[in-house]
């Protein structure tokens, strides 16, 4: 017997370690089917350093198939064979087990970590005598210290096991350990221990019975352990949307239950798991035995019918969420409660639960009034959708009335700022438990407000008792007439004098803007051309040279004509997040992400990037052919003064109050920023070589794909941000005042060209960022198709679980009758034609089924571009027959063609990848 080993996974390191070499084969059951990570999951040691077999359950029966495990073995010959499990609940028939390790000349390793206490007891079969090998740990159902044990009849084995852990695993002994586990040992012989281990079982027995009959999936249907799971794929929506086992735990663990979400037979993944694993052993050891577990199970049963699963868009595949009634929430929390003061009674025990643990709504206050503190970085965004006021007109130290619409009734009282982040909410002391309890779910995010189950309110926010302000006597309405959303709006009898709808007609001036860097490109010997009323290089040397260079070396783009401006103040973030549809709010400092403006009809204003320069600090760059189109949106939707809701025409969008900055304007001064942007695999190492401080060239070196700096790059004050256009994950945008771009730029190529950095034009720019299956705005999105940003392939980015943006309703409808997508393709010729934004495709019936929205040639000298095309086409390797530069004046009729004419053919091209694998 080896008692040193300090867990479960070094003891099964030390028994691999004494009888293995790495590539030696074991097998053991499949962590998706119960077994451990430590019996050889990939992502451990055990998994990594030796052929991992795996057997599994039947999956008609759920249990064992011994003939299968012994087939399995005799196909794979392991050295090692482990059986034991953490999660299969049923014991496992030892002796057979050690007949199929015989019959292949295995060893049989039994991990008996979760089931020790119960062998220990007498209450089920043990693998002494039989196996080769036990190891178990002493903290589960043993009920000791942490710890493990090794456990071998073989001396010659014990002494490769004793080299193994010390000092083979680890060094020298936690004799502390040891004196704990000699105390563990000695209790398991007691009589009141035995007794113990039997209730366990007869409480598992019982909760999992109940489940059964409550409706619910038992995997492995039943149990003779003292595990018990629950299949969450019984809890299904009207549509078919299942439970997941994360989601099933976590509003399991909000009502006071705490279990964990567990893989069970039929899963893909531990990532996606639809179990939740369940143990007796804490509950017998509070006294609570078969009645008190039949209850337990009764709750999850109740609590999980008022649960409704749903999927969310994600960006690869569906997101499993759900929401739970806020009565039924509350209702299981207070069952849970009395439950625990049962266990009190039998174990005395001193309580330290409350808030943000647990709460329920039976907090009230004996007094008049109770208020709470309410902080957070989105406070102000949480405030404005649960309350019915309009809390963005308060200054610090100011008051309103308002009124909380809750499932279970209003809630009147008065909100007061003490600064930009934090509120005092005073409410009536006999509603102070269904205020808290309210406000602190919506925080958590599980429960239902809205028959739209997408939403949620920004979380979690701090809500904790304080001292109480007095009541003060507040005139006015509590709730806002303006406001296009909150809580229970519905339930208001809102109205006014509709706004009326944005209307842009683009200017164009008599000569084209020139950039900082105009007469630099003009300089080397740039191809300059008028592009959204700028004058732009296009190329330098030729498009696929540049191209190239992005690709292999790295590229510099003056992308000052961009649109830069700046949203700050405690606003900015609610102003953003009501126009665009992205989570802005979320982030964090130095954390940035791509987003849409969209109209209340849901069309595409523009898309663009916003970066957290700050908690009050945003920079927002927009396409420079919409930058006055932007600028003049966003103005008109701070001052109220066009239509940002369909549904309620006469509101405003929330955060009025945001100061908005024009970054390219001379009245920015110091604070002017314009984009330069450096792309390509060398282009890290470019900005490097510039003189900076060692804190600079780390803050670059650490950041990760759409984060940001500030720093200092040749004496050049920069903010720097690992994003870009062209597909490359290394690459930068450097922001810098349009005074030093000149400077800036040349500093980059003095250094840069050495490495093979080259300036490049609009048409790499374009060829680039069409290879990499970027939109660009007119082609993907709006313009002459006015496509959608679903119909682009971009609707992960517009988060439809905000409850208010402008569009947001409209874009919802928008999907929903949704029939086809943007794709990419390549021509299967070299040599052939550019197609062209509005060219025909046909299907090879010559149905047509999409319209060509860019086209340019990729790094391999093939034509590849971009097209929308209907919902069956979106496959990779599709075929599509594309008209290049298709004539708009009609041919001849087949009937008329005669000898020598000709006729228009397409041209075959294949889907690939929306992007580049």
């Amino acid at each position: 017997v080896n008692v040193q080993p300090l867990s479960g996974a070094p003891a099964n390191n030390a028994v691999y370690t004494a009888f293995l070499t790495p590539g030696d084969t074991i097998l053991g059951m499949s962590l998706l089917h119960g077994g451990h990570l430590t019996h050889g999951s990939s992502v451990n040691r055990s998994g990594m350093l030796y052929d991992a077999q795996h057997y599994t359950v039947d999956l008609k029966t759920e249990r064992l198939d011994y003939d299968a495990i012994l087939e399995k073995a005799m196909a794979t010959k392991p050295k090692i064979i482990v059986a034991g499990y953490s999660s299969y609940p049923w014991v496992p028939d030892w002796q057979k087990f050690r007949e199929i390790a015989d019959s292949v000349g295995a060893l049989l390793l039994t991990d008996v970590s979760h089931i020790a206490g119960l062998i220990a007891a007498g209450q089920i079969p043990s693998p002494i005598g039989i196996a080769h090998i036990v190891t178990f740990t002493t903290h589960k159902t043993l009920i000791g210290a942490r710890g493990a044990c090794i456990i071998t009849d073989n001396a010659a084995y014990a002494k490769k096991i004793d080299k193994a852990v010390f000092p083979g695993e680890q060094g020298g002994p936690h004799i502390n350990t040891m004196a704990a586990l000699a105390l563990t040992f000695k209790m398991a012989q007691s009589e009141s221990f035995k007794e113990l281990q039997g209730q366990i079982l007869k409480n598992a027995v019982a909760f999992a019975d109940q489940l059964q009959k409550r409706g619910l999936r038992v995997p492995y249907d039943g149990t003779d352990t003292h595990i018990a799971l629950l299949d969450c794929k019984s809890v299904k929506a009207k549509d078919g949307a299942y439970l997941s086992g994360d989601m099933g735990a976590r509003i399991l663990d909000i009502a006071g239950i705490v279990a964990n979400s567990n893989t069970i037979p039929g899963d893909h993944s531990a990532f996606s798991s639809t179990g939740v694993r369940f143990g007796t052993t804490w509950l017998t050891q509070r006294g609570l035995k078969e009645g008190e577990c039949r209850q337990i199970a009764d709750i999850i049963a109740d609590l999980f019918e008022a649960t409704t699963p749903y999927n969310m868009p994600g960006r690869r595949s569906p997101l499993r969420r759900a929401k739970v009634d806020f009565s039924a929430l509350e209702d299981a929390k207070l069952r849970v409660k009395e439950l625990a003061k049962q266990a009190e009674i039998l174990i005395p025990v001193e309580t330290k639960h409350g808030y943000p643990h647990y709460y329920d709504i039976e907090d009230n206050k004996d007094e008049p009034w109770a208020s709470f503190k309410l902080s957070g970085d989105q406070i102000r965004l949480f405030l404005t959708y649960t309350l019915t006021s309009d809390i963005e007109a308060l200054s610090e130290g100011e008051s309103q009335a308002t009124l909380i619409h809750t499932t279970k009734g209003d809630v009147r009282g008065f909100i007061t700022c003490q600064d930009p982040f934090t509120f005092i909410l005073t409410a009536p002391g006999e509603k102070a438990g269904l205020a808290s309890a309210w406000l602190r779910d919506l925080s958590d995010a599980y429960i239902k407000f809205d028959e739209d189950l997408l939403m949620r309110v920004p979380g979690p926010m701090q809500i904790e008792d304080t001292q109480t302000l007095e009541p003060e006597i507040l005139e006015g309405d509590p709730i806002s007439q303006q406001k296009p959303y909150y809580i229970g709006i519905d339930e208001d009898q809102n109205q006014g004098k509709p706004l009326p709808k944005f209307e842009w007609e683009q200017e164009t001036g008599p000569e084209l803007l020139k950039t900082p860097l105009n007469q630099t490109h003009k300089d080397i010997g740039a191809k300059m051309v008028p592009f959204a009323g700028w004058d732009m290089p296009v190329w330098y040397s030729s498009v696929l040279e540049e191209h190239q260079a992005v690709r292999q070396a790295a590229g510099l783009f003056d992308v000052t004509h961009m649109g830069v401006y700046q949203a700050e103040g405690p606003d900015a973030g609610p102003f953003l997040d009501s126009v665009c549809g992205n989570d802005i709010s979320s982030l964090e400092k130095g954390e940035s992400c791509y987003t849409h403006f969209l109209d209340q009809d849901a069309n595409v204003i523009d898309d663009l990037l916003v970066y957290r320069r700050d908690k009050q600090k945003f920079l927002v760059v927009v396409n420079a052919s919409n930058d006055e189109k932007d600028w003049g949106w966003l103005n008109k939707v701070r001052n109220g003064e066009v239509r940002v809701d369909n549904q309620r025409p006469w509101t405003f969008a929330f955060g009025q109050n945001v100061i908005l900055r024009n970054l390219r304007d001379r009245a920015a001064g110091d604070d002017m920023r314009v984009d330069i942007a450096i792309q390509g695999p060398r282009s890290r190492d470019i900005l490097l070589k510039l003189e900076s401080s060692l804190t600079d060239q780390e803050a670059i070196k650490a950041l990760a794909w759409a984060q940001l700096c500030e720093v200092s790059l040749n004496g050049i004050d920069l903010v720097i941000s690992r994003t870009g256009y062209t597909g490359e994950r290394l690459g930068f945008e450097l922001f810098v005042h349009p005074d030093k771009a000149v400077a800036l730029w040349h500093a980059l190529l003095d250094k840069g060209e050495p490495l093979g950095l080259k300036p490049c034009g609009l048409g790499a720019r374009d060829s680039l960022r069409t290879e990499a299956g970027l939109p660009l705005y007119g082609h993907e999105m709006g313009g002459m198709l006015n496509l959608g940003v679903g119909q682009a392939g971009f609707g992960s980015f517009v988060k439809t679980y905000k409850p208010w943006f402008i569009g947001r309703q409209a874009f919802l409808d928008q999907e929903e009758k949704r029939d086809g997508e943007v794709i990419r393709f390549t021509f299967d010729e070299k040599r052939t034609r550019m197609a062209h934004l509005g060219d025909p495709i046909v299907d090879e019936r010559g149905k047509v089924v999409g319209t060509v929205t860019s086209c340019a040639i990729n790094s391999e000298g093939s034509l590849t571009g971009q097209a929308y095309v209907g919902e069956k086409y979106t496959k990779e390797d599709t075929a599509l027959y594309i008209f290049q530069g298709a004539p708009e004046k009609a041919g001849k009729a087949p009937a008329e063609l005669t000898k020598g004419d000709r006729v228009t053919l397409p041209a075959r091209a294949t889907v690939t990848t929306r992007f580049p694998k």
